[in-house]
């Protein structure tokens, strides 16, 4: 089974993709991880791309294809593969194709998390955690029990991420919007293309995905 997972920013991709890993075997492939990755062992491709990031240059298509071929050539992606921040455009999309057929695999499904913008602004930007022992908590969904006091530890001091708030968070659905442009129509006119709710609760959302892999949506 291989599959996209599309979805912006805290629509709650990569809890989903951990949880396939865990309990499908599946194997989550970043591109952005996997170039690290070439680059660390020094396969033939990631000496490429090292050389074109010293250089100062963006890397080609042609070198991302090369680390997903070898990456796809691990034992550990048999099972299924999850392709996270790839593919990006038309070219990349045929690329795919082809890296799969040359080894005797499809693309089976495109999973869309589908969220609500204002919402998902409202669910990532009320975010908070304890600054002592990282509990999580929100401004509207889950604040501590005692005011001001870590229902965990009991400290006082909380923290927010820097990049959590309002304006932020818009750029970077737009910038997933102008990403996932290109290439969701292309899997449409396919019938690849799958959306579940990404604003419902983790446990639901997770079902809806089991359903399609296992074919009992609807």
């Amino acid at each position: 089974m291989n599959i996209i997972l599309l979805g912006p920013p805290g629509a709650g991709k990569g809890t989903q993709a951990s949880r396939l890993e865990h309990e499908r075997g599946m194997v989550q492939l970043s591109t952005g991880d996997m170039l690290r990755a070439a680059v660390k062992a020094g396969t033939p491709t990631g000496i490429k791309a090292k050389a074109v990031m010293e250089a100062g240059q963006l890397v080609s298509d042609e070198i991302v294809s090369g680390i997903i071929g070898e990456r796809l050539d691990m034992e550990d992606t048999l099972k299924g593969a999850i392709f996270d921040g790839y593919p990006r455009t038309a070219a990349q999309a045929e690329s795919l194709d082809t890296l799969l057929a040359d080894r005797g695999r499809k693309l089976d499904y495109v999973v869309e998390l589908v969220v609500d913008e204002d919402a998902l602004v409202e669910r990532i930007t009320g975010r908070f955690t304890c600054a002592q022992c990282g509990e999580g908590y929100h401004d509207s969904f889950k604040q501590p029990k005692v005011a001001g006091t870590c229902d965990v530890c009991g400290s006082h001091e909380f923290k927010r991420r820097p990049d959590d708030n309002a304006e932020t968070v818009r750029t970077r659905m737009a910038e997933y919007r102008a990403k996932t442009a290109p290439i969701l129509p292309i899997y449409e006119a396919r019938g690849l293309v799958r959306r579940v709710d990404g604003m419902a609760d983790i446990d639901v959302v997770g079902s809806q995905i089991d359903a399609i892999l296992d074919g009992r949506e609807g």
